[in-house]
Formats: C-alpha cells, sequence, structure tokens
C-alpha cells in the first residue's frame, strides 16, 4: 500500500534528492549525469541496482533516465524539437536492446481531465501500423516494417469498471506484442519539475499512483513482456507543497490538503505540445529501428 503521509513523487531523480541531503551517497544506488552538447535537455540516469537500493528510494530495481527541460516556452519549437530527439535517442536503446517484432503503447489516464491526459493525447498520434502488417503484410509497413505499432487508451476504472491490468493483459493476450510502452501523468514534489521533465524507466509504471489510487502496476511480472514506462509530472498534491514549505518530511497533519492537487494554469498548452513531443519521439524511435 501506498503510505497516504509520505512526501509523493514518482520521480526517483527526486527521491534521490531528498536521501543524498540528508546521508550523502545512497546504498544500492548509481548516478550518472549525461548531457548531449549539442541539446538544451540535462539528464540525470539513476540506477537501483540492489535491494537495499530499492528500500531506500521505495521504487523497483532498474534504470530511470529523467530528463529536464530548463526554461521550458511553449513557443520556442527549435527547444521541442531538441526534446523530441533526445527522447528518440533513448527510446531507440531500449528497442535496440529487447529487439521487438511489435510494440504497444497504452496511454494511461483520463482523456477527459487535462492533466491526466498525457497518455490517450500520445495515442492519439501515434503512426499505428500492426492493422497495414495484418492485412497487407510487413512490406507495406512505411520505413521498413521490421517492427509494428499498437496503441490502446484503456481509460481509467471509474469509465470502465476494469482494472487498466485486466485491459492490457486481455490485449497482450490476443496481439502478443514483444515490448510495450506505458505512458502517464506522474506526481512530482517540486513544482519547478511539473510539465518540465520526462522520465523513462525499464521497471513499467503503476497507473494513478500520482493521485494516490493503488492501482497494480504494468511490468514483466505482470504482463510476461517488458514494459518501458514514459512519464511525466503534471501535478504536486497540495500537501506536499506545504510540507515542503514548513521544511516537512512527511505530509502528516495537513488534513484535506492530501486530497488536493495543483497543476500550472497553462497545462492545456503545455500538454498539448508535451503529448506531441512523446508521440513523434515514439514514432520516429519506432521507424529509425525498423529500418
Amino acid at each position: 500500500m501506498i503510505d497516504q503521509n509520505s512526501i509523493r513523487t514518482d520521480l526517483a531523480l527526486e527521491s534521490q534528492e531528498s536521501l543524498k541531503k540528508v546521508g550523502g551517497d545512497i546504498p544500492g544506488v548509481k548516478i550518472q549525469k549525461k548531457n548531449n552538447p549539442l541539446c538544451r535537455v540535462q539528464t540525470t540516469i539513476v540506477k537501483i541496482v540492489s535491494q537495499e537500493g530499492e528500500r531506500n528510494l521505495k521504487k523497483p530495481k532498474g534504470t530511470y533516465i529523467t530528463m529536464e527541460i530548463p526554461d521550458p516556452d511553449p513557443e520556442d519549437e527549435v527547444m521541442y524539437q531538441e526534446v523530441t530527439r533526445e527522447l528518440c535517442r533513448y527510446l531507440l536503446r531500449f528497442l535496440k536492446k529487447y529487439k521487438p517484432a511489435s510494440v504497444l503503447v497504452v496511454g494511461l489516464g483520463n482523456r477527459d481531465i487535462t492533466p491526466d491526459a498525457l497518455g490517450p493525447r500520445v495515442v492519439r498520434q501515434l503512426h499505428v501500423s500492426r492493422h497495414i502488417a495484418i492485412h497487407y503484410g510487413k512490406h507495406m509497413v512505411p520505413k521498413g516494417g521490421s517492427c509494428v505499432l499498437s496503441g490502446i487508451a484503456p481509460g481509467v476504472m471509474g469509465q470502465t469498471g476494469m482494472e487498466t491490468l485486466e485491459i492490457i493483459q486481455g490485449i497482450v493476450q490476443k496481439t502478443e506484442p514483444d515490448l510495450i510502452m506505458a505512458v502517464d501523468a506522474l506526481a512530482a514534489r517540486s513544482l519547478k519539475r511539473l510539465n518540465s521533465t520526462i522520465q523513462i524507466t525499464d521497471t513499467g509504471i503503476c497507473p494513478g499512483s500520482g493521485v494516490f489510487n493503488d492501482r497494480k502496476g504494468l511490468n514483466k511480472e505482470t504482463l510476461g513482456v517488458p514494459v518501458i514506462g514514459i512519464g511525466i509530472p503534471t501535478v504536486v498534491d497540495a500537501a506536499t507543497i506545504a510540507a515542503e514549505a514548513w521544511g516537512e518530511e512527511s505530509t502528516e497533519g495537513f488534513g484535506r490538503l492530501r486530497e488536493m492537487f495543483v497543476t500550472p494554469k497553462d497545462v492545456d498548452e503545455t500538454l498539448k505540445i508535451l503529448s506531441d513531443t512523446v508521440a513523434q519521439s515514439v514514432n520516429m524511435a519506432v521507424e529509425e529501428f525498423a529500418v
């Protein structure tokens, strides 16, 4: 179960930063800074390499790549082109590692609530090709055709009455993808990271964790295939903001603030840009890998 009184963040980088302030280096955790001189994006790779690291960061063992966009400006098209290329570069690494013949993108979240609509908006912009391969052959798939792409936005339990995991398990059983990319909105502990940070991880993703919905995770253990999680923090819970202001490491005592979430007022505009950025990065990575 999720600790309702904890300072909430889905970002491994923020968990690492918080612990490092207290005790320096963290056992079981390795940190690496990797900045591309041709790109303004700042990248940090957090690797949890042991069970001790899992206990310290309270996250599964694996690799967490965090891309930070300095001074994000929705009108800076060049900046988001750089972000698209950099995200594509890291996604392509995972594709080369797993060598999938088919990729399923799962767009998690509620399409009717803007801060939670990242996943569905990404799926809407994908260059899906599985249907072309089925009806006309892989040779008709654009950009080579050795890897086909499909996508689904399963909605949330309040809309479907079903666990997201149940829906995806059925789809995986029927379509047999080799790799899943799950896209979801996340929660951060720092306001500065809202809509300006992208986390990629090979540990999968837990739908709804950002707003304390204790849903079952999408990962290799539950789905039988590797799951790459792609997330962007769009909310901070109000109790975390209050606790940070008071220098507390727990939200206990902040009452109903734990039920409130804060998102930037320009979330409509930025989410449109960010969903396009993620979608185009996925499209580019799959097409480049398929050539």
